[in-house]
C-alpha cells in the first residue's frame, strides 16, 4: 500500500475516532458517577443531529406529523451556533432522562439492572417519537454549511496528493477543542474535582458537604451535550440516516468505553482513536464489515487485558 494512502487513511481514522471518543465520554462520565450504562445516550446522539439540521434551516420530508416543516428563514442559525444551541438542548433533555429514568429508581435503591432497562425503554420511546414526528427518511446537511471552505484540503504534494475532506478536518479540530476543555475542566477546576470526588465515593463526598445530586445532574447535562455534539458532527459528515442511526453509534460507544476501560476518561479517548483508525483501514469494498472489525478488535483486547487498554486491575480483599 502506498505511504500517502496509509497516511490518508490514518488521518481519516483520527477524524472518526475523535467523534467516537466524544460520544463515548458521555457514557463514561455517567458510568463513573453512578456505575451504570445510560442506554438512552444513543437517542440523545440522534436528537442532536436533528436539532442542528432544523436550526440550520433544514426541511423535513413528506412523512410524519411535522411533514414539510422548516423554521422561518429569520430563525436560521449559522452552523457553529446551531451546533452549540442543539448541544445545549440535548444536555437539557439528558437531565430530563435522569429525572424520568434514573432518579426514581435511585431514590428507591433499585437494582442497577432495572435502571439499565428503564433507560433502554426510554431510548426506544424517544426514537419512535422522532419517527412519528418526522418519518424515517434520511436527511443531509446543506453543502455550504461550512461557508466558502474548499471541499477537501491536500496535505501531500501534486504528484502524491493526500486529500482530506474539509468536514473531517473540522470534526477533528472541534473534537480536540472539546476534549481539551473537558480534560481541563475535570482535572483543574473545583467543579471537576468535586465531580471526581463524587465518582470516587458519593457517600463520603456527601459527608464532606458536596451536593451529590447537583453533580449527578451536571454529569448528565455534560453527557447529553457531548452526545448531541457527536451526533451533529457525524450527521454533517455523512447524513442523518433516520431516527435509528444513533443506535449503531451507541453500540460503538459501548465498545469504546470497554476497550479503553470502564469509567476511565483517558481510556475513552484512546479507545475511540484506536477504533476509528482500525475501521479506516478496512478496504472500501469491504466497508460492510467495519462493525465486525471493531468488535473483533474489542474481543482480542479483552482477551489480553480484560480491564481494557487503560483500565486498572482491582484487587478485591476478603
Amino acid at each position: 500500500m502506498d505511504f500517502s494512502l496509509i497516511l490518508q487513511q490514518f488521518l481519516n481514522g483520527l477524524s472518526i475516532g475523535s467523534v467516537y471518543a466524544i460520544f463515548a465520554l458521555g457514557y463514561t462520565l455517567i458510568f463513573s458517577i453512578l456505575g451504570i450504562i445510560n442506554f438512552a445516550h444513543g437517542a440523545v446522539f440522534t436528537l442532536g443531529a436533528y436539532f442542528t439540521y432544523v436550526l440550520c434551516g433544514g426541511a423535513f420530508g413528506f412523512n410524519g406529523i411535522l411533514a414539510n416543516l422548516s423554521l422561518p428563514k429569520q430563525f436560521h442559525l449559522p452552523f457553529f451556533i446551531a451546533i452549540f444551541v442543539s448541544s445545549l438542548l440535548t444536555g437539557c433533555i439528558s437531565i430530563l432522562i435522569e429525572r424520568i429514568a434514573f432518579r426514581p429508581l435511585r431514590d428507591r435503591q433499585a437494582d442497577s439492572l432495572l435502571t439499565l432497562v428503564s433507560s433502554l425503554g426510554l431510548a426506544v420511546a424517544i426514537v419512535n417519537t422522532i419517527q412519528y414526528l418526522v418519518g424515517a427518511e434520511s436527511y443531509s446537511f446543506p453543502s455550504n454549511i461550512y461557508g466558502s471552505l474548499p471541499p477537501a484540503i491536500n496535505f501531500g504534494t501534486i504528484d502524491k496528493p493526500i486529500a482530506i475532506r474539509t468536514v473531517q478536518i473540522i470534526i477533528f479540530a472541534v473534537s480536540v477543542v472539546i476534549l481539551s476543555i473537558l480534560t481541563y475542566g475535570i482535572n483543574f477546576t473545583k467543579l471537576g474535582k468535586a465531580m471526581k470526588a463524587v465518582a470516587e465515593d458519593a457517600t463520603t463526598a456527601s459527608l464532606l458537604g458536596i451536593n451529590t445530586d447537583f453533580f449527578i445532574v451536571l454529569t448528565f447535562f455534560v453527557s447529553g451535550f457531548l452526545g448531541g455534539l457527536a451526533g451533529t458532527l457525524v450527521g454533517s459528515s455523512v447524513s442523518i440516516a433516520g431516527p435509528y442511526f444513533g443506535i449503531g453509534f451507541g453500540l460503538k460507544g459501548l465498545a469504546v468505553i470497554v476497550l479503553g476501560g470502564l469509567g476511565n476518561i483517558p481510556g475513552a479517548v484512546v479507545g475511540g482513536i484506536v477504533l476509528g483508525v482500525a475501521e479506516s483501514f478496512v478496504p472500501s469494498d469491504q466497508s460492510a464489515y467495519k462493525d465486525a472489525v471493531a468488535f473483533a478488535l474489542l474481543f482480542i483486547v479483552l482477551l489480553v487485558r480484560p480491564q481494557g487498554l487503560l483500565g486498572k486491575t482491582y484487587v478485591q480483599k476478603v
